[in-house]
């Protein structure tokens, strides 16, 4: 099969044939027909994921149809559309026992410890476990997301944030999370300020219902003004200092902060002002990514057409067009939303 392989962190990739993959007795092939391009896949590329071992496949958010079947898997077949959260999880710790596949101890993901989804082809192990159907009326483009950076929104809102109607959400950085982020809320009944840098970016989140605010130094104090005193939820979906420390700045008393974007190297520690968490009572919640029994829900309201992933897509590409998406990841953005591969 093609795929596209890196030999170096931050070399230019290279589509390859490489070996058609096996199914594993417990485990399926799946043909992908879309995959997003997402932020995690750059930063993997870049090195900054001590799992990730050379040469190596990218692409973590997929979906497609099931091809192969090992022996052992029990409720998928040949044919079956599919999506898979970016976390393989392996069912049998207490975690998983206890639901919380995205958090599964002995976890493998797609594009870090394992070959990925920027491929003709990948393989889904413990297949019972972490293989999700689709219903045929979501689209594959669509679905991509539903693996990290939509599912990772309503992960986010619904499991950890507890987002309810009525009430005050800002969402910071709006690439493919932050967007699903903001589609997520409004869809929920809540009340949306989006902050980033981007003109394109901002007025994307405008288009999904959002109140914007520019990134700066007085972003917190902006979104505490349009909100009468504070949010009651804060997601940082970029991942630095600057957002993260300014989110829990614009949360009311008694709020609950998100965060979903990843802080590396000497972002890693933001000063938190823990003396206002305790005086506020203030919430400290890491997301990651989306337990797999959280999507008969989440796809119950796409088929609805209350959540509406295609809004998250900012542009479509081909298979041949993968190796210069995640290279040009390395300049800013110029248009707003994910970009998801079609094969």
């Amino acid at each position: 099969m093609r795929a596209v392989q890196y030999s170096a962190f931050g070399s230019v990739p290279a589509i390859v044939d490489v070996p058609d993959p096996a199914a594993p007795d417990d485990g399926v092939v799946v043909r992908v027909a879309a995959t997003g391009v997402c932020r995690s896949d750059w930063h993997a590329w870049k090195g900054h994921d001590d799992s990730v071992r050379l040469p190596h496949i990218p692409g973590h958010e997929f979906a497609g149809v099931v091809t192969s079947v090992g022996s052992a898997v029990a409720r998928f077949a040949v044919g079956d559309r599919v999506t898979a959260p970016f976390v393989f999880a392996c069912g049998e710790c207490e975690q998983c026992l206890d639901g919380a596949t995205q958090v599964c101890t002995r976890q493998e993901q797609p594009g870090f410890t394992l070959p990925g989804s920027y491929a003709e082809s990948v393989v889904v192990p413990h297949a019972d476990v972490n293989l999700v159907a689709l219903p045929d009326a979501v689209g594959f483009a669509e679905a991509a997301g539903l693996g990290c950076r939509f599912g990772t929104a309503y992960h986010a809102l619904h499991a950890r944030g507890r987002v309810a109607p009525g009430e005050w959400v800002v969402v910071f950085g709006c690439g493919g999370v932050g967007l699903s982020t903001v589609i997520v809320a409004v869809a929920a009944g809540a009340r949306v300020v989006a902050v980033d840098v981007s003109p394109a970016a901002l007025a994307r989140a405008e288009t999904l219902g959002a109140v914007t605010v520019p990134m700066g130094d007085g972003a917190p104090e902006a979104v505490r003004g349009i909100t009468e005193g504070g949010v009651h939820v804060s997601v940082d979906a970029f991942g630095s200092r600057a957002t993260s420390v300014a989110a829990v700045a614009s949360l009311r008393p008694r709020g609950r902060h998100v965060q979903v974007g990843l802080l590396l190297d000497d972002e890693a520690t933001p000063a938190i002002p823990m003396g206002r968490v305790i005086a506020d009572e203030l919430e400290l919640l890491g997301s990651h990514g989306i337990a797999v029994a959280e999507y008969a829900a989440m796809l119950d309201d796409v088929v609805a057409g209350r959540l509406r992933p295609a809004e998250s897509i900012g542009r479509t590409i081909g298979f041949d067009d993968l190796p210069d998406a995640l290279v040009a990841m390395d300049r800013p953005a110029t248009s707003a939303g994910m970009t998801v591969a079609v094969f």
